[in-house]
């Protein structure tokens, strides 16, 4: 069994900053793959970053230079530091991992970008 918390989540103006946290526990042997995902009302869920066990990243292009991720490999913990968020940050944001050949999600954690 595996779990993933995220917490770090709220309101918050635009322009603003606000950073996710996802600790992951369980039966994990090796997680290879870190990464966000969201999901805002009414669309699909997508991607947003991710980080492999060596510190390689990779964005979506709209928050490419405002978000940046990062990870501790001993305590299995990713962040997401999003900075000028704008309303269409808006968002249910999800932790994911990969290990060994499968993939996990976190419960959500919303984001909300308004004044």
């Amino acid at each position: 069994q595996v779990q993933l918390v995220e917490s770090g989540g709220g309101l918050v103006q635009p322009g603003g900053s606000l950073r996710l946290s996802c600790a992951a526990s369980g039966n994990i042997v090796r997680i290879s793959t870190m990464a966000w995902y969201r999901q805002a009302p009414g669309k699909q869920r997508e991607f947003v970053a991710v980080i492999t066990s060596n510190g390689a990243t990779n964005y979506q292009t709209s928050v490419k230079g405002r978000f940046a991720i990062s990870r501790d490999n001993a305590k299995n913990l990713v962040y997401l530091q999003m900075n000028s968020l704008k309303p269409e940050d808006t968002a249910v944001y999800y932790c994911n991992i990969g290990s060994d050949g499968r993939s996990w999600f976190g419960q959500g954690a919303q984001v909300t970008v308004s004044s």
